[in-house]
């Protein structure tokens, strides 16, 4: 009678470690057939046929103008495009500072390495960019021309760590405005002024924040 008790409570115990085992497993199959219980997926699915909203960077607004000091008949200043003087100056590859320039470029900040104002502008239309390959460029396509010596800066435009931007960044609710270069950059000195907040971040709450001046409390 013993013998047959204990093999009753190991049928019993067997019993129960198949139930068990099929509730654990129901609970895998669940996990596994449903991606937003897993770690690092997407909560709120969207449909695949949601529209996507484009992004929209901004370009140049056309060929620079360069005021000739001279009023209209409405006292409007008098704009004149570069190649109205240019194309009857020989050109000088040599330039490569403000004060060097005559007539209207008086007062012309210029700090870009080592280049010459035509080492970006054509020579030949200067009412056209030109490439390091000698390839005419419009000025409404100057980020280009810039990329390619500013690789790594146009690498993280690229992937939105570089640039201002506006917008969403879930395109599903909305479009994105972007900076193009000259937007934050003057070309001829594009370096970024040093700039520092008006008030130092706030503290976590809770952390201890060293006084920056004697006698701060």
């Amino acid at each position: 009678m013993a013998g047959d008790s204990r093999v009753g409570k190991f049928a019993f115990a067997g019993v129960i470690a198949l139930i068990g085992l099929g509730f654990v497993g129901a609970l895998v199959w669940t996990w596994l057939a449903r991606d937003d219980l897993k770690p690092g997926r997407v909560v709120e699915a969207r449909p695949p046929t949601d529209a996507v909203h484009p992004v929209v960077i901004r370009t140049p607004s056309g060929m620079p103008l360069v005021d000739s000091g001279q009023l209209d008949t409405a006292g409007k200043p008098v704009m004149v495009g570069c190649a109205t003087c240019h194309d009857t100056r020989q050109p000088n590859y040599e330039t490569r500072s403000g004060p060097a320039l005559k007539d209207f470029h008086q007062g012309l900040s210029f700090a870009h390495g080592n280049q010459s104002c035509l080492s970006c502008h054509n020579a030949k239309d200067y009412d056209m960019l030109k490439q390091a390959d000698g390839r005419e460029l419009v000025f409404s396509q100057s980020m280009m021309l810039c990329a390619q010596c500013h690789g790594p800066q146009f690498r993280d435009y690229q992937n939105g760590s570089h640039g201002g931007m506006l917008g969403h960044w879930d395109l599903t609710r909305g479009g994105r405005t972007r900076n193009t270069c000259t937007d934050c950059h003057d070309p001829h000195h594009p370096a970024y002024p040093q700039v520092m907040p008006v008030f130092p971040p706030k503290p976590v709450r809770g952390e201890k924040v060293t006084p920056h001046h004697a006698g701060h409390p």
